[in-house]
């Protein structure tokens, strides 16, 4: 079983141990997270600073909101990474895409189209607030069949759930990951996502940490986490974001 400890040592690139960042909204004017290009190269750069040496990041594909496409997404990255090296910030970014659950969803995992995490076969999914679809666990099913591995984004924010904490279990039984984000930690979502995401960490569940950074509002929130001491007593558990 996996021993947390405390302590309140703040350390220079407090996420250094993560190395990658999986779960965030950084090409600019595409979803609702960076606005512009400036907006999108102050937060990378101060991520980097945060001890972050790789970002994959991960806009919205949502029918309803933020149709967007891979074509989309890839040219948002290729505009990114030139004005990040036009700035002289060293740090590698990529991209995948966080998918709403729903019709349009379901299309694109039938024609096997979804954008994986670096070059796994992760991929980073997300529903309603209000409710899961219907499908859930069909559609987990169906990208584990496809050759997917299913990650559920923020699980932890899903108040339905959490009086429910064994259908956390079904999901990983299911073949899902789990990831949670690291301003649930520091209570930004409310009181109940920090016990959750306190809880699936407690009982080994959680296999990827990320920022979800919308904007410069979550690196300030990020470093207050650095320098809260809360990270020390997670930093060393066993996620996979190196991995990616």
């Amino acid at each position: 079983m996996f021993s947390f400890f405390k302590s309140k040592q703040v350390v220079n690139h407090p996420f250094s141990t993560l190395g990658v960042d999986m779960h965030s909204h950084l090409i600019p004017g595409i979803d609702d997270g960076a606005k512009d290009m400036e907006d999108s190269l102050a937060i990378i750069e101060q991520l980097r600073d945060l001890g972050y040496k790789k970002i994959i990041t991960t806009p919205h594909t949502y029918e309803a909101y933020y149709p967007n496409t891979a074509a989309v997404i890839l040219e948002g990255l290729e505009n990114l990474r030139n004005a990040l090296e036009k700035a002289g910030i060293e740090v590698e970014v990529s991209a995948a895409s966080e998918y709403f659950m729903d019709e349009h969803f379901e299309s694109l995992l039938e024609k096997k189209e979804l954008m994986t995490l670096g070059e796994t076969n992760f991929v980073l999914v997300e529903m309603s607030f209000f409710g899961a679809p219907p499908a859930l666990e069909e559609y987990i099913f169906q990208m584990r069949l496809a050759g997917y591995h299913p990650v559920l984004a923020h699980p932890e924010r899903y108040a339905f759930f959490a009086n429910k904490f064994k259908y956390y279990e079904r999901l990983v039984e299911l073949g899902c990951a789990l990831q949670i984000n690291a301003l649930s930690l520091t209570g930004h979502y409310g009181a109940l996502a920090r016990k959750t995401a306190e809880k699936l960490l407690k009982k080994e569940m959680v296999t990827f940490f990320g920022t979800d950074c919308h904007n410069l509002g979550h690196t300030a929130q990020l470093q207050q986490l650095a320098r809260s001491g809360k990270w020390q007593k997670y930093k060393d558990y066993p996620f996979q974001n190196a991995d990616l």
